[in-house]
């Protein structure tokens, strides 16, 4: 007997991601229902060869589901995380929302799957930002054979990351262009198409912007709260996809070669990294899989047990819906989740 799903926010971009992921998993899935906000009601979304209607989110009863995906924002999933845990169901949560409660784990499967038995304590689990998410799953292995003293990223983050209305924005913009149109920004500060923003989120005290926040305080929870990490962040003119130029200092020796095999046979992790032209992954090439893939690993020669190298990932998926499944896939796996059914 398989279990019972939820995908709160399922006509958003990750949330239809959600489904096709939750579709192609190895999970035994009895149902899946489509939640939405009212607006939304009798919307049709895909599931595998099935078609679902979105149902009402103040009007859904969670009691018959064993887990709930969430990925309706953050305001959203404070007032109604609790609600459907209370319920009975695991909310398992896309927003930024719970990520810093001490009392709710912060999930990357390949780096700290074992924290996930912490939901017991609020019947929730938080789904890390995207731009951490693939950068935990690369420092992990090197983390454990050297130690990380010290990360410094820059980010190279596609639009997507803020959803539809950010991709539309892009891709009005870029037509524009073409068309001699005024360009006028919506969602963003300034131009997109042909431009890059160095600005995701709020600005905080100190002149950090709170993406680059959450890199920091999400890589201490979820690999080590001893690693230093400084951020810049920035918002590129691709569709999808997020790249990320990392810079990482060890404790220990470790070379450029000793990692790249360290990192070829450690999962979640494909290592493209051939010192040639296009011996490496951008963005374009990542969509649609689920791999984290790793490019450009040298050593950096002004500083000792220094490394540089070039991560790549599908922010929708890995960054997103993936990982979410891949959480689910970990509550199963470790016998953690009853099926109500049963």
């Amino acid at each position: 007997m398989g279990y019972s799903f939820a995908i709160v926010g399922a006509t958003g971009n990750v949330g239809t991601e959600m489904l096709t992921i939750l579709a192609e998993s190895d999970l035994e899935v009895d149902e899946v229902h489509a939640v939405a906000s009212r607006r939304s009601i009798g919307r049709e979304v895909s599931f595998g060869d099935q078609t679902l209607k979105c149902q009402d989110l103040e009007n859904f009863d969670f009691s018959k589901v064993d887990i709930a995906l969430m990925s309706a924002g953050g305001s959203v999933s404070k007032e109604w995380s609790p609600k459907i845990a209370a319920e009975g169901a695991i909310v398992i949560d896309n927003s930024s929302a719970w990520r810093m409660d001490p009392d709710v784990p912060l999930i990357v499967p390949e780096v700290n799957a074992d924290a996930v038995a912490g939901f017991t304590k609020k019947g929730i689990i938080a789904n890390p930002n995207c731009s951490t998410i693939q950068m935990v799953v690369a420092l992990k292995p090197l983390h454990d054979r050297a130690k990380i003293k010290r990360v410094v990223v820059s980010t190279y983050q596609s639009v997507s990351g803020g959803g539809k209305k950010n991709m539309d924005e892009l891709w009005l913009q870029t037509k524009g262009i073409y068309s001699n149109d005024e360009l006028k920004p919506h969602n963003f500060t300034k131009q997109i198409a042909f431009n890059v923003i160095p600005h995701i989120d709020v600005f905080m005290d100190g002149g950090d912007t709170k993406e680059e926040w959450k890199m920091k305080a999400e890589t201490k929870k979820i690999l080590d709260p001893k690693i230093k990490v400084t951020a810049t962040c920035v918002r590129v003119p691709t569709f999808v996809g997020h790249a990320e130029a990392v810079n990482v200092e060890f404790e220990d020796e470790i070379s450029a070669d000793e990692a790249r095999e360290l990192l070829r046979v450690s999962p979640g992790l494909m290592v493209v990294d051939k010192q040639e032209d296009g011996g490496y992954v951008t963005p374009v090439e990542c969509v649609g899989e689920f791999a984290t893939f790793v490019s450009r690993i040298r050593e950096d020669s002004t500083q000792d047990n220094t490394l540089n190298m070039w991560v790549v990932s599908d922010n929708l998926r890995k960054g997103a819906a993936l990982n979410t499944v891949q959480i689910a896939e970990c509550l199963v796996n470790r016998g953690l989740l009853k099926q109500k059914a049963a």
